[in-house]
């Protein structure tokens, strides 16, 4: 339950940061995340050298791409469903074992060289589907290991953007030596890995009450539907966030690579791509030692950042400066994503938190591919440049919304979840950040506002 102003949260903020987090279990998620986001970064470097050398063009990478986004984004709410209803463990074994068949199979067409566009697509397909099983029992997995749900969520951050780092790099060096075949053979068995960490995970027993009977698949949708508009912090972050991916992470995907690519060269556009990823892993290692009372409104500061990365592109301030608006960028994120998935994971309730974190991804990944639709033809008629500097502002003009809604920066931060219906306290004009001097570990991958 969220805590009242004054010092009864403030202490349960410090009782938090003082318990740690790792053990046997922990250490075994945290290996399957990391471990998972390695080969998935290794993939996008895999399907477009692999396809390129098998003589299709840039449009049949961007399709094969999709069909995963596609079918992950439309059946994630369903896979909530299933989350709150069956064991999350079981799920994200599956899912597992599946992605490792299906990236199994696609080693085999790539190292054979029977290469068909329609079953590489099929193949992306299937592992969409499978992700929108494995992603909800994510949000519900780390409360139930971790005391500290924030500093788990900030070291598995902290993986999941090394882990970042070092993919595509790893995935570059064995196309070179090998061949593309060689890169969807390490990604299966990345899922490999990861499913047999989750097989060896002990999860402690659900709270009773967590998982209660079942009215029927619809009823439990339609229940976590309400459950996710009864929370205006919630819905509220979602909306705001839809205007972010429209106007700035959207159109910073493909404007930035083409900006920087064209102007600096390749090797540019890696160093700032590296130094983006180099500020995530300092957000994340920020919000292990930060212990801010009320977390969103903490997290909104840091997200004012963001604004640097598509500026100091669109002003072409040079290859260092944009670098530097990066990795600035990419900390600020980082943060904001923590704090983000931490309120989640301990405000809602277990048995809707599946549910409500499947709302939460498929919310904020509905509006990215409009962003992305919409980049080339506006950077068409106002010029690359103006369309990023616009993305910039914009950014600052998100954080003024979220700042602007009480519900959203008065949220006190919770050890654990709120029971339904809960009101935050009213917040404290005084409040702000502390700093704690303790030390270690979002999960998910979470796609999501905690995830542009």
């Amino acid at each position: 339950m969220p805590s009242g102003p004054g010092t009864q949260g403030e202490g349960a903020g410090r009782a938090a940061g003082d318990r740690g987090i790792w053990s046997r279990d922990f250490g075994l998620f945290f290996t399957a995340r990391a471990v998972a986001k390695l080969g998935d970064t290794m993939l996008p470097v895999a399907l477009a050298a692999g396809l390129l050398r098998h003589g299709y063009g840039a449009g049949a990478v961007g399709l094969a791409m999709a069909a995963t986004t596609v079918c992950f984004a439309g059946l994630v709410i369903f896979g909530g469903v299933f989350a709150d209803r069956f064991s999350t463990r079981l799920l994200m074994i599956g899912a597992d074992l599946v992605r490792l068949g299906t990236q199994a199979l696609a080693a085999v067409f790539f190292f054979t060289g029977h290469v068909v566009l329609w079953q590489i697509c099929a193949i992306g397909a299937v592992n969409g589907a499978a992700a929108a099983l494995f992603q909800p029992g994510v949000a519900s997995t780390v409360p139930r290991l971790a005391a500290d749900v924030q500093k788990a969520n900030g070291a598995i951050r902290v993986a999941e953007s090394t882990a970042s780092l070092a993919g595509p790099a790893a995935a570059g060096v064995l196309v070179g030596l090998a061949s593309p075949g060689a890169v969807f053979a390490a990604h299966a068995g990345t899922y490999g890995a990861s499913a047999l960490c989750l097989l060896l995970l002990r999860l402690p027993p659900a709270r009773p009450g967590s998982q209660p009977p079942s009215d029927g698949f619809r009823a439990d949708l339609v229940q976590g539907w309400r459950e996710f508009r009864s929370r205006t912090w919630l819905w509220g972050v979602i909306a705001v966030f839809s205007v972010l991916m429209i106007m700035t992470t959207g159109p910073a995907v493909p404007l930035v690579a083409t900006l920087v690519v064209q102007e600096h060269g390749s090797g540019a556009y890696g160093l700032v791509n590296s130094a983006l990823g180099a500020g995530t892993v300092l957000g994340g290692l920020l919000a292990l030692r930060l212990r801010p009372r009320r977390m969103l409104r903490a997290g909104t500061i840091a997200l004012v950042a963001y604004a640097a990365f598509p500026t100091a592109v669109g002003v072409q301030l040079g290859v260092p400066l944009m670098a530097a608006g990066a990795a600035v960028a990419g900390a600020g994120l980082s943060f904001w994503g923590v704090m983000w998935a931490t309120s989640v994971q301990t405000q809602v309730p277990p048995d809707v938190l599946n549910r409500i974190h499947a709302y939460d991804v498929a919310g904020s990944l509905a509006m990215l591919p409009v962003g992305q639709a919409l980049a080339g033809p506006a950077a068409s008629a106002f010029g690359a440049e103006s369309v990023l500097l616009t993305g910039g502002a914009m950014t600052l003009v998100v954080c003024a919304a979220l700042f602007a809604i009480p519900a959203i920066r008065g949220l006190v931060r919770a050890d654990g979840p709120a029971p339904v219906g809960s009101v935050p306290a009213a917040p404290l004009l005084t409040a702000r950040p502390e700093a704690q001097a303790t030390g270690a570990p979002d999960a998910r991958e979470s796609a999501g506002p905690g995830h542009l």
